[in-house]
């Protein structure tokens, strides 16, 4: 049964789909079998992995709204071994037509229960903000990947997305636990974000991720390209941190993930 992340923070521009984006390309180069859900109505997962918003027919906005099949929607990116659930401009209607849906806090999870046996890691780009899509997000996860910028105003706003994540897991998702917290944009070069850095991981303690992103040009410019950075520059720093904290992510799995290849 695959393994549902959801990567999840209110603040925009922290770096979450860049990290939702490459985890999931390198999980797929090694050999598992990746699903992205990309539940933003910007859709940036979809451009960034080359689909344009415009010429996305299906999208989760027909999956969760029109009861469309999943594998109507599903599309097949350039990296083996990974599919894409793309978004459109549709998916910006979806937390208004929600509201008036039974049980629909769920709507996703019951999509996802479905299909999570079809692969080994389900990954879900989440909206910048903490509505009902997101609330739909974490109510269907197994664990969410909080990625955080190193920067001061990261901190404002994190106990409002913990005290989320706590009201999800008492009332929608009991199961529900923290994966990961995720440093990116680093710089240790400027004190202050050596500062906020340790704040985080005092914070959070052994739940940050050792491995951190840097800021990086190679990283910023890859989804213009639409690639993912293991397309892009595998030489980069970026590329290479992402691949470390891809193997730090699988050696905190269960050995029957951690051991694909």
């Amino acid at each position: 049964m695959g393994k549902i992340v959801a990567f999840s923070n209110q603040k925009g521009g922290v770096g979450k789909t860049t990290t939702c984006v490459n985890m999931s390309a390198y999980l797929a180069t090694k050999g598992y079998k990746v699903l992205v859900v990309d539940l933003d109505p910007q859709g940036n997962a979809t451009t960034g992995l080359g689909f344009s918003k415009s010429e996305v027919k299906n999208s989760i906005y027909n999956v969760m709204i029109d009861d469309m099949p999943v594998e109507d929607a599903v599309v097949k990116t350039e990296i083996d071994n990974m599919d894409i659930l793309p978004s459109n401009i549709d998916l910006a209607g979806a937390e208004v037509e929600l509201v008036y849906v039974k049980d629909r806090e769920r709507v996703l999870k019951k999509i996802l229960d479905k299909t999570r046996d079809s692969y080994d890691f389900i990954t879900i780009d989440c909206p910048p903000s903490l509505g009902l899509l997101t609330i739909n997000a974490l109510s269907a996860a197994d664990t969410v990947i909080i990625p955080i910028q190193s920067e001061y105003y990261a901190l404002e706003g994190l106990s409002q997305l913990m005290n989320s994540i706590k009201l999800v897991v008492k009332h929608l998702n009991p199961t529900l636990k923290i994966e990961g917290v995720v440093l990116t944009m680093s710089d240790n070069r400027a004190i202050i974000s050596r500062q906020i850095s340790s704040e985080i991981r005092k914070f959070f303690g052994k739940r940050v991720y050792d491995t951190a992103i840097p800021r990086n040009i190679r990283l910023a410019e890859a989804p213009s390209h639409g690639k993912a950075i293991v397309q892009h520059d595998t030489k980069c720093s970026g590329a290479k941190a992402y691949l470390s904290l891809t193997e730090e992510f699988l050696s905190k799995q269960p050995e029957n993930k951690s051991a694909k290849n």
